[in-house]
């Protein structure tokens, strides 16, 4: 089967590549131009058509002969809503049959990052289409530069070290859309994806003391402060990241129960304690 996916160059979405590439499908990558569509030839993908979530008739070009689309919405993108409907909207038009969407955990969360993902869903619920909606929760993934505290023994958040946040490795949601993708079991279904229990800052520092045999201790930036130092401009990107962490400061991002995740893979998820022994052994 060939299938259309966003992303395949990117850090998240590039993890399903290779997943659908293991499981015999074709892979055309969408990609804005012939420098990227080069980077996902070169990861795998067989075949590449450029072009713009923005324009419709580029998306129906890059779908014909499609089976299937994944697509992931570039994430604070002042219109992100509208560049997901305009992919739904190709797919219908284009006569491809099944759509699998990586939108967010919670997408009834006010915040831009969250809400933006439910336009998309609403068109695709009323498309048609086949559909698979996964919801993930915070990628593991984020946490990379964790590696730091091995010299500087802190790890640092712009927000509270108590807050519960609940978290979900790539790897597996990569495999979820492989699955949703190529096979029928999960047509038709919205599924949140993620592992349990909910873990909180000080939890992830006292993981990494131990793997690391030395004391880490987990600290609340502000989060203008921690903003200002990781040199967000001025924009979108900079107002969603804020409300963002003031919500996480404020409450948290609750959840972690993994029995959907358990359930689709057959065996339980990756913790966030071995994602971390994985990262500190790296």
């Amino acid at each position: 089967m060939r299938i259309l996916m966003t992303g395949a160059t990117g850090r998240n979405a590039g993890h399903v590549l290779p997943e659908l590439l293991a499981r015999g499908a074709t892979v055309r990558a969408l990609t804005r131009n012939r420098d990227r569509a080069a980077l996902a030839r070169e990861a795998g993908a067989q075949e590449s058509s450029i072009g713009d979530l923005r324009d419709p008739a580029s998306l129906r070009r890059a779908m014909h002969g499609v089976d299937a689309v994944f697509h992931l919405n570039p994430a604070f993108a002042p219109d992100e809503a509208g560049l997901g409907v305009n992919m739904v909207r190709a797919a219908r038009a284009s006569g491809v049959t099944k759509f699998v969407f990586s939108g967010a955990y919670h997408p009834s969360l006010s915040l831009t990052n969250h809400s933006a993902k439910r336009a998309v869903e609403e068109a695709l619920y009323a498309s048609g289409l086949t559909f698979t909606v996964l919801q993930p929760a915070m990628f593991m993934q984020n946490l990379a530069g964790l590696r730091d505290a091995a010299s500087s023994g802190v790890i640092a958040f712009p927000y509270a070290t108590t807050a519960p946040l609940t978290y979900v490795d790539l790897r597996d949601v990569a495999e979820v859309v492989a699955i949703a993708a190529t096979e029928s079991s999960l047509d038709n279904g919205t599924f949140e994806l993620a592992a349990s229990p909910m873990t909180d800052t000080n939890t992830i520092a006292g993981l990494l003391a131990t793997q690391l045999g030395t004391p880490v201790r987990a600290e609340r930036v502000d989060p203008d402060t921690w903003l200002a130092r990781a040199a967000v401009p001025q924009g979108p990107l900079l107002e969603g990241l804020g409300r963002m962490n003031v919500h996480y400061d404020t409450h948290g991002f609750r959840g972690g129960n993994d029995l959907v995740l358990r359930t689709i893979l057959s065996r339980p998820p990756r913790s966030l304690g071995e994602y971390i022994r994985e990262l500190t052994r790296a």
